[in-house]
């Protein structure tokens, strides 16, 4: 039997958390949504960033003003440079600095397509919401967080153990783990810690058809503790990486699979 997570309502108490400002990028469901509502629980101040998910969006912001907490939902594209910078702008406008940046926003093609076949319009678009969406974010997070401060990139089993058939998307996760390692480096003069967190399969929207049915059973079963993990599990150590629990931590990637890629 898994263990029962933490009550929504209850509020967590994390060294270096309270007063802190965080930047979620696909923080409008999901991990991202999940990660955001444990940080404000924590005390941290939120800026989510989405693509389309207004109302989704607005939920999050709305959940996290009911406990009290403070937040503003950013609209745009990251893949693009210029609403990259602008969600760093409403950060600096809003709350006065940004202390953390949870790079989350990207996709799953759920299409499984050998790399003999894959048509050049899926690979760019995959490189662009998975990795142009990371450098141009992580990169205004480097120029921009204040001393102390930490960036999460989630990452994936993918970029681990390849993935058959989605070879541009494991493609993408496994650039993200090397920019982690590289630049943990570049930011460790200014205190700044760069970490990944490595989930397998989530249970969100986004592999709703790939886990369905008999296959969802499958994917479970292959797992050692047995279940596919939800949003919660793996916000949990988004946000102990950004406290200071963590403080010693940086260039590391966290597995966040069950066990899943150890079972082979």
């Amino acid at each position: 039997m898994s263990p029962a997570p933490v009550e929504p309502g209850t509020s967590l108490s994390l060294p270096g958390l309270a007063g802190k400002v965080a930047v979620v990028t696909g923080g409008s469901r999901g991990t991202g949504a999940a990660t955001a509502l444990l940080l404000a629980r924590a005390g941290v101040d939120l800026v989510i960033g989405f693509r389309s998910r207004k109302e989704e969006a607005q939920g999050i912001v709305d959940a996290i003003e009911a406990m009290g907490g403070r937040a503003v939902a950013v609209a745009g594209d990251v893949s693009s440079e210029g609403a990259a910078v602008e969600l760093f702008d409403r950060a600096e406008a809003r709350f006065g600095g940004v202390d953390f940046f949870i790079g989350n926003a990207g996709i799953w093609p759920a299409e499984p397509m050998g790399l003999a076949e894959l048509p050049l319009d899926r690979w760019r678009r995959t490189m662009a919401a998975n990795l142009d969406g990371i450098f141009f974010t992580t990169r205004e997070a480097a120029r921009r967080l204040r001393p102390d401060g930490s960036i999460v990139l989630v990452s994936s089993t993918a970029a681990q153990r390849g993935e058959a058939f989605h070879g541009d998307y494991a493609a993408t996760k496994g650039a993200v783990q090397s920019l982690v390692k590289g630049l943990c480096v570049e930011l460790a003069p200014r205190g700044i810690r760069v970490n990944a967190v490595a989930p397998g399969w989530i249970d969100t929207e986004m592999v709703t058809t790939a886990l369905a049915g008999d296959q969802g059973v499958r994917v479970a079963a292959a797992i050692p503790l047995g279940r596919v993990a939800s949003p919660e599990d793996v916000a949990g150590p988004i946000v102990f990486l950004c406290s200071l629990l963590a403080r010693h931590v940086t260039g590391e990637i966290l597995n966040v699979n069950g066990g899943a890629v150890l079972a082979g």
